[in-house]
């Protein structure tokens, strides 16, 4: 699977990528997109000059420990957005959706990013 993600900056978004989420580069492709292994599935990054108009979660990363990984992308320098809408509420970041945790971030770009994790 290739998750593929509009970006403005293609330097600054694999900048991002590769040094605030530690993703490794597989590198540029001949159709200009620039691709990353995340973990047995593929991220690619493709320029398109008015970048994302997304509003909902474009990739959602599955992890162990939420916590954990949310200070380790923290300290970083990722930004981590925090909800109080009804049904939806963050505290200290995470939000707790049923069976599984989860928290949102942006990227360079504007595309919105999600840790998860299956609660249990």
């Amino acid at each position: 699977m290739t998750a593929i993600l509009p970006v403005k900056d293609l330097g600054r978004a694999r900048e991002f990528y590769e040094r605030k989420l530690g993703l490794e580069p597989v590198g540029l492709q001949q159709d200009g997109k620039f691709v990353f292994n995340a973990n047995g599935a593929q991220l690619a990054l493709f320029p398109k000059p008015e970048g994302t108009k997304a509003e909902h979660t474009a990739v959602s990363f599955l992890v162990d420990d939420i916590v954990r990984e949310i200070r380790e992308l923290e300290s970083r320098g990722v930004a981590f957005h925090d909800y109080d809408l009804p049904g939806l509420k963050t505290v200290a970041h995470v939000c707790v959706l049923g069976s599984e945790k989860a928290a949102w971030f942006s990227d360079t770009e504007g595309n919105i990013l999600c840790l998860h994790q299956q609660a249990g």
